[in-house]
């Protein structure tokens, strides 16, 4: 009996230990992932995503991730063209294509490309920066990651890797350089408001001589039609005295014919009387007649004589005696 359960307890250890070797050969690859199967130490094939089978001990499998992934390169300082110490900071975005032989130069055309693309990114940086001046590599940013990328995707193709674009963080000059150049970007900035201060006050010049010119048009066009006007005015009072004048006379030759004096008196009478006007007349000649005439029925006013002052009276004198 002993024996018997030995025995059943002997194949279950094989059959847990067979089940357990099996399990060390299961495979599981990502989609974002590629295998190198070697056996023996030889490349045998490249895994795609999926289940995959290798013999324990024989078989080993290397996995190469392909998203694209960042790499921070350590900050140097570089010489620019102007001798300046400039501190470079740059981040390298990568990734291993997803051809099958790419996956194989990643493996075994480069022993770690990671550290490999760190120490040619920052040889790429001295030679591009190397020949550029301060300003040039400070305004020309993007010019300058577009050539640092293509440099480094050349070089790295021979590792399967694809160099996606390279970024600057950052790029410091001496402090003695950043202070004067903050002092000239403070008298650009100061020249730059000045100007613009000129420019808004020329332009308010212009304005308030812009409002000048349109109130003096203005007044222009106000004072000639202002004469135009008078002038219409007098032209029309003059044109209604002549049809005045034209009615007298048609009336003199109708109703005063042959007696143009006796007309004369009647207006002398009739403007003395409208306005008050006093006349200064020769009385020898006959108008003083006519004004007498027809005045005639009117009482003038008698100018009433002033009273006469009366005379003080002096204080007599009383004799006093002693």
């Amino acid at each position: 009996m002993i024996d018997v359960i030995l025995g059943q307890l002997g194949w279950i250890i094989l059959v847990i230990v067979l089940l357990f070797i099996l399990s060390l050969g299961i495979r599981i690859v990502r989609p974002l992932e590629k295998g190198i199967i070697e056996r023996l130490g030889k490349f045998k094939t490249v895994a795609d995503q999926g289940f995959h089978f290798i013999i324990p001990v024989v078989d080993k499998m290397y996995r190469v991730n392909l998203t694209e992934q960042m790499m921070d390169v350590e900050p140097q300082e570089i010489i620019t063209e102007d001798n300046l110490n400039a501190k470079v900071d740059l981040v390298v975005y990568y990734k291993v294509r997803r051809d099958d032989e790419s996956v194989k130069k990643s493996i075994y055309n480069v022993d770690d490309f990671e550290d490999q693309i760190i120490k040619l990114a920052q040889t790429t940086a001295r030679n591009v920066i190397g020949t550029m001046n301060f300003k040039t590599v400070n305004s020309e940013r993007s010019n300058l990651n577009d050539q640092l990328a293509k440099v480094l995707d050349k070089e790295s193709d021979a590792w399967g890797v694809e160099i996606v674009r390279v970024e600057m963080m950052e790029i410091t000059p001496p402090g003695d350089v950043q202070d004067t150049m903050n002092k000239v970007l403070k008298a650009e900035n100061e020249k730059r408001s000045a100007i613009d201060f000129a420019t808004a006050k020329e332009t308010e010049a212009d304005g308030i001589r812009r409002s000048d010119i349109k109130i003096a048009e203005g007044r222009k066009r106000a004072a000639i039609l202002e004469a135009e006007g008078q002038a219409e005015a007098i032209v029309k009072v003059a044109s209604a005295e002549a049809k005045q004048i034209e009615k007298v006379n048609t009336a003199l030759r109708e109703h005063f014919k042959d007696q143009a004096e006796e007309y004369k008196k009647l207006e002398t009478i009739v403007q003395s009387l409208q306005y008050g006007t006093k006349y200064v007349i020769d009385p020898n000649t006959k108008i003083t007649n006519v004004i007498a005439d027809q005045m005639a029925g009117l009482i003038p006013i008698k100018e009433q004589p002033k009273p006469k002052p009366k005379p003080k009276k002096q204080p007599q004198r009383q004799n006093v005696r002693m």
